[in-house]
């Protein structure tokens, strides 16, 4: 699981499951839209993608850092108090997308896998491959549907404090995970 994953578990434990949900549907559309832009070989736009990679990476790992220090300070007492309340699905949905669409590796994912099970190709009819990217967005939405669930489920067994620590675990992760990553697309790190 990655920072998209623990943004959308520390969003359900601080908001409930449907902030983690609507994070976990912008992480899809996400997906989605790398999925097609691999597999529809666009590749202009894969291109630009791949030669800024590094950029894109950076800013998406400054953007994560910002939100993991608001993590480590910031007391969720009062989001865990009215947690329906500021539930906002475009603003977790357009954040969920950001974050994930500002990591580009999932490009050296995707091409892979596409690869490896040979899609879309041209032996395949066109409703099969329109088939098989529905396939995709269904998988994406069941992972966070299920992750979201999960998480929903043991909410209630965490009081305030717990809830303190756990934001500050996740959000010295993120840091960590983002720090990384701005080094790596830094070239201070090379594996």
């Amino acid at each position: 699981m990655g920072p998209i994953g623990i943004l959308c578990v520390q969003r359900t434990l601080n908001k409930g499951r449907s902030s983690g949900l609507y994070t976990g549907i912008g992480a899809a559309v996400s997906d989605i839209f790398y999925c097609l832009l691999g597999g529809l070989g666009i590749s202009v736009v894969t291109q630009f993608i791949e030669t800024n990679s590094k950029v894109l990476q950076i800013v998406g790992s400054v953007i994560l850092v910002i939100y993991a220090l608001y993590m480590i300070i910031h007391n969720p007492v009062n989001r865990v108090k009215d947690s329906e309340v500021n539930v906002n699905p475009t603003r977790d949905m357009i954040t969920g997308f950001l974050f994930t669409v500002s990591n580009p590796l999932i490009l050296f994912l995707i091409f892979p896998l596409f690869a490896r099970f040979s899609f879309p190709s041209s032996d395949i009819p066109f409703y099969g491959i329109i088939i098989g990217y529905v396939f995709i967005a269904l998988g994406a939405m069941l992972w966070w549907a299920v992750i979201t669930y999960a998480v929903d489920k043991v909410r209630s067994q965490f009081n305030i404090k717990s809830m303190i620590k756990i934001n500050r675990v996740m959000g010295s992760i993120l840091l960590a995970m983002s720090l990384y990553g701005i080094a790596n697309a830094a070239g201070l790190i090379t594996f």
